[in-house]
């Protein structure tokens, strides 16, 4: 039986694991698992000393510096988004016309960018730095990298050149937002957010959960410009509660070819909706369409992206949030509309548990997963976190390149 200082450790330590909402019941104990031995919450973890919400932003030393750029992806691109970064000056001309990472784009169906070349096939990067994170989103603006992630208030990362990071402030400032507690009590860090723009406005969706609990909504964000002001919080967006088959965290964005936004979300129970937003951000009408399940089994974390001609949806299977114990993995599947029908390489519908295995782990990286994709100039990464088991399951940024093969289909660098 567990002692009441177990049950109090691992309550403290679900706050500060923004996976731990997934419905999933974690390790205990054991080097590596929650609650072991630099686990989240121990030396060096989540809400460690220099952790998540430290002073500074996220621990660790590190900063720009890394071995070399990445064949051109340090140059000036067309933007994105990310977390409270600082005021630095008035918007370029061109954070006006944004390709952001999971924005569809209507003139340019990118076709010719992240094509496969067998002989060169992608690498997972050399990152260093602030590499603790959990649940990764990014974007890019005039040649820096934003990345939010699940945490205190939502801290971030920026870097130039996707090799080397540095920590920044939570994006949410000093107190979550006050619907939070009247609408989700017992709600502390928020989980895994989500940046994109369209309608003219950065978009910021994020989870706002408890652990095992389906009692869920997903806030909403916005801002002008990431280089001036903050963002200003909009309220909750969808919600679930326990009479419901879905559960509202995870949120992600993907603009169709027709310039509509789509949010789709989802966690366990009966898997991935979707839903319409207006131009402003704020839900369209009262309709959700499921277009991924397991039949109740582990999906969630879903990450859509349009590329020649398909709409990719990426999801994440089995278990996170337990250190080198973890299960997760990296799953995808495709359709030619946004609302489906997704079916994996050998034509599973997702819908009935499809989907193409895309990252696994290693012996060092265990459990990668939540994963998001980032276009940019003419190539394509995927985002995700792994489990370090040389760092005692420390969840860890990894960066790989992604590139599509002949047949359509996406091959990541995984991890090394």
């Amino acid at each position: 039986m567990r002692t009441r200082l177990a049950i109090i450790l691992v309550l403290q330590l679900a706050a500060a694991c923004g996976e731990l909402e997934h419905g999933d019941t974690p390790a205990t104990g054991g080097a590596g698992g929650l609650g072991g031995a630099g686990g989240l919450g121990g030396a060096g973890g989540l809400g460690g000393a220099g952790g998540l919400g430290g002073a500074g932003g996220l621990g660790g030393a590190g900063g720009l510096g890394g071995a070399g750029g990445l064949g051109g992806a340090g140059g000036a691109g067309a933007g994105g988004a990310g977390g409270a970064f600082q005021d630095a000056g008035p918007a370029s001309d061109a954070a006006q016309e944004l390709d952001a990472s999971n924005d569809a784009s209507t003139s340019d169906d990118r076709c010719d960018v992240a094509q496969l070349d067998p002989s060169n096939p992608p690498v997972s990067l050399p990152i260093t730095g602030n590499l603790t994170t959990h649940d990764p989103a990014l974007i890019e603006q005039d040649g820096t990298f934003f990345l939010v992630q699940t945490g205190p208030r939502l801290p971030g990362k920026t870097s130039s050149d996707l090799l080397a990071w540095d920590g920044t402030p939570a994006a949410l400032g000093a107190s979550n937002p006050g619907w939070v507690a009247s609408q989700v009590p017992g709600a502390t860090d928020l989980w895994a957010p989500d940046v994109s723009q369209f309608g003219g406005q950065y978009h910021l969706y994020y989870s706002a959960s408890t652990f095992g609990s389906n009692s869920s909504c997903i806030g909403h964000a916005t801002r002008e410009s990431l280089l001036t002001g903050s963002w200003e919080d909009q309220g909750s967006v969808v919600c679930s509660s326990n009479n419901d088959d879905f559960n509202a965290i995870d949120p992600n964005v993907i603009v169709d070819t027709e310039g509509t936004p789509w949010l789709s979300f989802g966690s366990f129970w009966d898997g991935i909706r979707i839903a319409r937003l207006t131009l402003e951000g704020a839900r369209a009408d009262d309709e959700l369409t499921a277009i991924a399940s397991r039949g109740g089994g582990a999906i969630e974390a879903p990450f859509i992206v349009r590329r020649c001609g398909y709409y990719y949806l990426f999801v994440s299977f089995d278990r996170c949030c337990n250190g080198v114990s973890s299960t997760y993995n990296i799953r995808v599947g495709r359709s030619t509309e946004v609302l489906g029908p997704y079916v994996d390489g050998q034509g599973m519908p997702m819908l009935d548990g499809g989907g193409t295995l895309l990252v696994s782990e290693s012996a060092r990286f265990r459990g990668p997963g939540h994963n998001a994709v980032l276009f940019h100039e003419d190539r394509a990464y995927n985002v995700f976190h792994a489990y370090d088991a040389d760092e005692n399951g420390r969840p860890t940024l990894r960066v790989s390149e992604l590139a599509w093969d002949e047949d359509g289909w996406p091959v990541s660098g995984g991890v090394e």
